[in-house]
């Protein structure tokens, strides 16, 4: 079976890339997630690292978390864990970007927020989904404000809504959309341009000036959001509900407790 995280490091040292692995829509299990931290931890040892990259093997780059692993008894692992990944990324100590074709959902849209670029296909999609299993997104609710601004936020985390990757281009979280099937081209392209000519040490020292502010929120919102979700909000009925109806493969019946 392949592993759930391939890391691989180009010949100039220059970027890098991790490649996300499941057999159905890259779901970021826990599993996965150690993994990704061992990856970043090696790719971080890089000394003239200037992008490192994130995608999805296959046609999506992640349908979300793992739903079971959500389940009351699992989730006060898996979920500091998860966590722990996101602020991994937001040390990390180049710049990161989140290859994105077709669908980037729920958990695997919370680690592309967590670089500094998203980069799409035309057809690519995203979402927060959580609210339809009668949860929220904690580390989606940490980090979409502070990049897209509050309005737009919310309304991706209440509604759910899966929408187009040009929408959001223009709220600013993606910074290119190729073709379908063009986007390593276009991102070769982009880094030729932008960062090939740049100084290794100036971009560590950059993105750690650009995430300080982001840093800085997180750290202070993050771990009240997973206070909120495991003491609060997974006690609660619906909570339960959402998703014990998810694996039984049924619509939930909401009790509003």
């Amino acid at each position: 079976m392949n592993p759930p995280v391939r890391l691989s490091i180009g010949a100039s040292g220059s970027r890098a890339s991790i490649a996300l692995f499941h057999p159905k829509g890259n779901i970021v299990t826990a599993g996965m997630i150690a993994s990704l931290r061992d990856a970043l931890d090696e790719a971080a040892r890089q000394p003239r690292l200037k992008l490192l990259t994130i995608e999805g093997d296959g046609p999506d780059f992640s349908f979300g978390a793992s739903i079971p692993e959500h389940a009351p008894g699992a989730i006060e692992r898996v979920l500091p864990d998860a966590h722990a990944l996101i602020g991994a990324l937001l040390a990390f100590p180049a710049p990161t970007a989140a290859l994105v074709r077709g669908r980037c959902l729920g958990g695997g849209f919370e680690i592309a927020l967590a670089c500094d670029f998203i980069f799409a296909e035309a057809s690519a999609t995203f979402g927060l989904p959580e609210i339809a299993l009668g949860v929220f997104p904690p580390a989606a609710c940490a980090l979409l404000p502070s990049r897209i601004g509050l309005a737009r936020a919310t309304r991706a985390i209440l509604t759910g809504a899966a929408t187009p990757a040009e929408e959001w281009r223009q709220a600013g979280l993606v910074t290119l959309i190729a073709p379908d099937g063009e986007l390593s081209a276009g991102v070769d392209g982009w880094f030729a341009a932008h960062l090939d000519g740049r100084s290794a040490e100036a971009l560590r020292h950059a993105v750690t000036a650009t995430r300080w502010a982001l840093r800085r929120e997180v750290a202070a919102v993050l771990p009240q959001l997973e206070r909120l979700y495991l003491d609060v909000l997974m006690k609660t009925a619906d909570a339960r509900e959402g998703i014990a109806a998810f694996l039984d493969r049924r619509a939930p019946e909401w009790t509003d407790r």
